[in-house]
């Protein structure tokens, strides 16, 4: 056979080795880490709700993983996920898109700050920027205007502490006051507010758009940092839209929307400081004939986390070696699935 650039390639450089005949529950070759995680390194985490997964599995499994805003003693522990504790690094809620990760981190240096984030509902108020970590509300305007000054001098501490930054990719669709251009993280009128054309308006960003977002982010976190290096773990969600404003399929509009992310992910991916672990990839592969997905098509099963956390830490575990299997020793916890909190979900009410 003439020598050609393909005839030394491993078997993952191959679809019918790599894919089709490979076990989906072990692929060899998905992820190779780019730099290590020592166990004591300070890891934040923040995201869409595949994210919370990640934070879930990191902490089972001896991480440590910040938590600056822990929930009160006297909050139940089966209430501390409803009221946003617990869930990351900090009480910020879902974050889904990379606009924002920067709006936050400005906010947190002083450097910008959101208008019109409160939202009321039934005379009581929300902060619009984390609708879903006070599901009755506050009292007032004062009291969010409060609680949201605490949580930045949260953030800020936590920006400072941080040593990995994992961060999960989930949308590019967003909804952003015309007049100051805050983002939100859910549109006006799902849980609390009321939608006005004349002040909100819908955004799909394309590539540059969010590049340039994510530039900025990391400019923000050097200067509240004192240009202090840090390191990123980029991932995307695999979870779909549950609706989409774009006028276009939501599967159409799923497909764009991580695409342009995984893009994202992959050109931060060729820095020094930036890794991308692929639970996209793992979740979505065709091998896995959408059984890693529920009924709906959207919620990934606990079963396919933990595959997903099992490739993670076949690279990055710092759990001492023992006679066991590396999966035997994980602490991936098969019978019980606490499940995320997705304010996007909601939008399926609105479905006819």
């Amino acid at each position: 056979m003439a020598k050609n650039p393909y005839i030394d390639l491993p078997q993952s450089a191959f679809w019918k080795t790599g894919v089709a005949q490979e076990n989906p529950n072990a692929i060899e070759g998905i992820y190779k880490k780019k730099f290590d995680i020592s166990p004591k390194a300070k890891i934040a985490t923040a995201g869409s709700c595949f994210a919370q997964h990640i934070s879930r599995h990191l902490k089972k499994n001896g991480y440590n993983v910040l938590d600056v805003e822990p929930p009160p003693p006297s909050l139940p522990k089966d209430l501390r996920q409803k009221f946003g504790y617990s869930m990351y690094s900090a009480r910020y809620g879902n974050i889904y898109t990379v606009r924002q990760l920067m709006q936050l981190a400005q906010e947190v240096a002083g450097e910008w700050s959101p208008q019109n984030y409160i939202w009321e509902k039934d005379g009581r108020f929300f902060d619009a920027l984390r609708p879903a970590v006070e599901p009755q509300g506050l009292r007032s305007l004062n009291d969010v205007q409060y609680h949201r000054h605490f949580h930045i001098s949260r953030v800020k501490e936590l920006f400072k502490k941080l040593d990995v930054l994992i961060f999960t990719l989930g949308l590019t669709e967003m909804w952003v006051d015309k007049k100051y251009g805050t983002v939100y993280p859910t549109a006006p009128g799902v849980v609390a507010g009321q939608f006005d054309e004349d002040s909100f308006e819908f955004q799909n960003p394309n590539f540059r758009s969010i590049n340039r977002d994510m530039r900025e982010f990391v400019k923000v976190m050097m200067r509240i940092r004192k240009n202090k290096d840090f390191k990123m773990i980029l991932t995307v969600s695999p979870v779909p839209l549950t609706a989409t404003a774009s006028g276009n399929h939501v599967l159409s509009s799923t497909v764009y929307s991580k695409s342009v992310l995984r893009a994202i992910a992959g050109y931060w991916a060729e820095k020094d400081f930036v890794d991308y672990f692929p639970s996209y990839e793992i979740v979505t592969n065709p091998r896995n004939h959408s059984t890693g997905f529920s009924d709906n098509l959207r919620s990934v099963r606990s079963e396919t986390v933990e595959v997903v956390m099992r490739h993670f830490f076949a690279s990055h575990s710092i759990i001492k070696s023992s006679k066991k299997s590396f999966f035997e020793t994980m602490n991936l916890d098969k019978a019980q699935d606490d499940g995320v909190e997705c304010e996007e979900e909601l939008l399926e009410v609105f479905g006819r």
